[in-house]
């Protein structure tokens, strides 16, 4: 039985990831360094902590973690008040279709003052009961750390809970936590097949979450 579905932000919900590698390629230009996708990739759903540290480390120690960290937050800040981030197709319905039937959280890597504005952009402040940062744990994704938190806090067992992911380190952490996956494959990095596999529902977009929903029931149904 499901009663809990927690969803991603980034890649998922909101086309961001394009915007966060454009913010990070137009910082490093100046260096005559090249943000690169397999940079881009290492970074998605790490905590803001780990980005920063993979930046400064790109960096060579040129700048500080904080001087990183308020440079790309404040670049990706103007984006999201200049409306720049697209909602992906079948989100809001997705969440419309959830609420009322499962408790409903957010767990993201971005960083909570993004995070915030995004949901209250979106008008989905509603939607979720809890919102959970990794920057609010110990460890961001693959470490199970922001679903085992964020599953604290809902009061609910992960063994009746479904996390929506887009991303490799994000369908691992939502496993390690002892969920079920749904993973819709990022547009723009698509996880590595092996990692794909271990999903329990695959779907190309959102549109089709109500029918993951369905199967995943009927098969949890069926295995009790």
């Amino acid at each position: 039985m499901i009663t809990t579905v927690i969803f991603d932000l980034d890649g998922l919900l909101m086309d961001t990831e394009p915007l966060w590698h454009q913010a990070r390629f137009e910082f490093f230009r100046p260096f005559g360094l090249v943000w690169t996708q397999s940079d881009q990739e290492q970074c998605m759903g790490l905590s803001t902590a780990g980005w920063v540290d993979y930046m400064v480390r790109k960096l060579d120690g040129r700048l500080t973690p904080q001087t990183v960290q308020d440079e790309i937050v404040g670049r990706m800040a103007r984006y999201y008040s200049n409306g720049l981030i697209r909602i992906l197709p079948g989100a809001h319905e997705a969440l419309e279709f959830s609420f009322g039937k499962f408790k409903l959280g957010l767990a993201s890597g971005s960083y909570r003052r993004l995070l915030e504005a995004a949901v209250q952009g979106a008008g989905w402040t509603r939607f979720f009961a809890a919102v959970v940062s990794s920057d609010d744990v110990p460890k961001g994704k693959p470490a199970p750390d922001v679903y085992l938190e964020i599953a604290k806090r809902l009061g609910v067992r992960m063994t009746e809970t479904v996390v929506v992911e887009d991303s490799a380190n994000g369908i691992l952490a939502g496993l390690a936590a002892g969920a079920r996956a749904i993973a819709v494959p990022n547009l723009h990095v698509r996880p590595p097949q092996e990692i794909l596999d271990k999903a329990s529902v695959v779907i190309d977009s959102l549109t089709l979450f109500p029918e993951a929903i369905a199967k995943l029931t009927e098969e949890m149904m069926t295995k009790h």
